[in-house]
């Protein structure tokens, strides 16, 4: 599943200035992150998991997790869909929806995830899932609080620092 225009359009908050999606377009995310799913390659944690990104220009992104013999090559599903997002041009997203085949509890994004999520932004929303298209939402804030960011290159810092032991 490649980028698609997606035509659901979010709804204002009134007073709030906050961008909130329609029941419906949360729905059709996570099935778009469902349908990712079945993608993925794990031959050897057989733990799928699937992402589905919307982008402020309401362009999707899906991706799924794709396993390596060595394990640290692989990659997560929702780094593969934002990659995708970002390798077209993308860097502005309103939410995330993730999936796995977890039935008892919502698939939560790695701590390698949460930071790369957070490169584009605290405040857009992740919509953690079940396979029965329960969920959670959170925000990228929630998910990483006290986060390190790209403004955080920009602030004052000590510039004589001694590299002697």
């Amino acid at each position: 599943m490649d980028q698609v225009k997606y035509t659901g359009e979010p709804m204002d908050t009134e007073g709030t200035g906050l961008r909130r999606l329609t029941k419906e377009t949360v729905k059709k995310l996570i099935h778009y992150s469902q349908e990712a799913k079945k993608q993925a390659y794990c031959p050897y944690s057989k733990f799928r998991v699937g992402a589905a990104l919307l982008t402020v220009d309401n362009c999707l992104f899906t991706g799924c997790n794709v396993e390596n013999a060595c394990y640290n090559l692989g990659v997560c599903a929702e780094r593969n869909a934002i990659s995708k997002a970002v390798s077209e041009g993308y860097t502005a997203f309103k939410a995330i929806a993730i999936a796995s085949d977890l039935s008892d509890q919502f698939i939560s994004p790695c701590g390698g995830c949460r930071q790369f999520m957070r490169e584009f932004g605290s405040s857009w929303d992740v919509y953690l899932s079940k396979p029965d298209g329960s969920y959670t939402k959170m925000s990228v804030n929630q998910l990483l609080p006290a986060s390190f960011g790209p403004e955080d290159l920009d602030m004052k810092k000590v510039l004589d620092i001694s590299n002697e032991y």
